[in-house]
């Protein structure tokens, strides 16, 4: 059995790396490739190509890279034409999976989505494109499936793979770590942690036993980092974000999947979101959704705090941190606990059972 995948961003590399797990687990003599992270090599998929070459955010940042993306983009459709597998699993990354899954759909090569893209909340027209790309659709949030049945696509709930590994802690002692998870990709961490430094200084000069951690996702901006952070006492770490969100009290966090690894742990967040001003201008005409974080989506309510764009600077940041590091957070750790509970389903091995079984239908 052989599979093809593409996850070209970093939380992609998580997902696919569970994924492919299950995948071996239930069929040890089956053969992944494809483009992929490290996690997904540490996995077992061979990597035909380097997740890195796609990891970028928002419209501006795109239309830079489009070249290069492009000829990626054909050169993966070629080789899967030419080497065609039982299955093509696009995981997460909709604008540039869809159209190797069209493409390959139309050869008569099965197509898998895993993630659901999140076309409840923005550009809903997408509906078309997913049905000509893929012949399944996994969802990770159990109201996803009702907006695909209601446009006859195929989907399932499988739940989120976080939650198998993620769990909400116990017995935490309050005390006053601030962690800050500027995101994962250059141009977000270069748009995002000066102001949650600016927040750090601001809430330092508040309280002086306040201590901060920053979590960065690999070792690419150090350097730069280093230098932003003098004056600071901040403990930078690489590849432990998850550990560093069970010793905190409060994450300051980039939007995205991040929040809801947050919200899995159960630990209070304010949200930061902000894009080029040409990005933010093109996504706040079609958006959907009235929130931004993933907490804040699945309860259908406000959960956390969301400093969007030009809210989203030093003092509205230190504002926000230093209200939920001087209140009690119970209800909010219960409402986090709820989430958890929804969306443990064993994800990955359910999501692993359902496209072996649709391979061979």
């Amino acid at each position: 059995m052989k599979i093809a995948i593409s996850a070209a961003e970093t939380s992609g590399d998580l997902l696919g790396s569970k994924l492919i797990a299950s995948l071996i687990k239930q069929s040890p003599a089956i053969q992944i490739e494809g483009l992929a992270g490290e996690k997904m090599l540490d996995s077992g998929c061979q990597q035909l190509w380097d997740q890195k070459q796609v990891n970028v955010m928002g419209f501006s940042e795109v239309l830079k890279k489009l070249p290069s993306l492009l000829r990626l983009r054909k050169t993966m459709i070629d080789h899967f034409t030419q080497n065609q597998p039982d299955v093509f699993i696009g995981v997460d990354a909709p604008d540039f999976n869809f159209v190797i899954e069209k493409r390959l759909k139309q050869q008569g090569i099965k197509t898998v989505h895993f993630i659901s893209p999140s076309v409840w909340a923005w550009r809903q027209s997408r509906i078309k494109k997913i049905k000509q790309s893929t012949d399944l659709v996994l969802c990770v949030f159990p109201f996803e499936v009702d907006f695909y049945r209601k446009n006859q696509q195929k989907a399932l709930f499988v739940g989120h793979p976080l939650a198998e590994s993620l769990t909400p802690r116990k017995n935490h002692k309050p005390g006053k770590n601030v962690l800050l998870m500027p995101g994962s990709r250059e141009d977000e961490v270069k748009r995002l942690l000066p102001e949650m430094l600016s927040a750090a200084r601001l809430m330092a000069e508040q309280d002086s036993d306040l201590t901060f951690n920053l979590a960065l996702a690999n070792n690419v901006l150090r350097a730069w980092v280093e230098q932003k952070i003098q004056g600071l006492t901040i403990d930078i770490s690489m590849g432990d974000a998850h550990q560093r969100i069970e010793q905190a009290d409060l994450v300051l966090v980039a939007s995205g999947t991040a929040t809801l690894e947050v919200a899995l742990v159960g630990v209070p967040m304010v949200v930061i979101y902000k894009l080029s001003a040409l990005s933010y201008f093109i996504a706040s005409r079609l958006v959907k959704s009235p929130y931004v974080s993933l907490p804040n989506v699945i309860a259908n309510k406000d959960l956390v705090p969301e400093l969007i764009q030009n809210d989203a600077n030093g003092n509205n940041i230190a504002k926000h941190a230093m209200a939920i590091l001087t209140r009690d957070n119970q209800t909010l750790v219960k409402e986090f606990n709820a989430i958890h509970a929804q969306l443990k389903h064993n994800a990955s091995d359910e999501a692993a059972r359902a496209i072996i079984n649709f391979i061979n239908e």
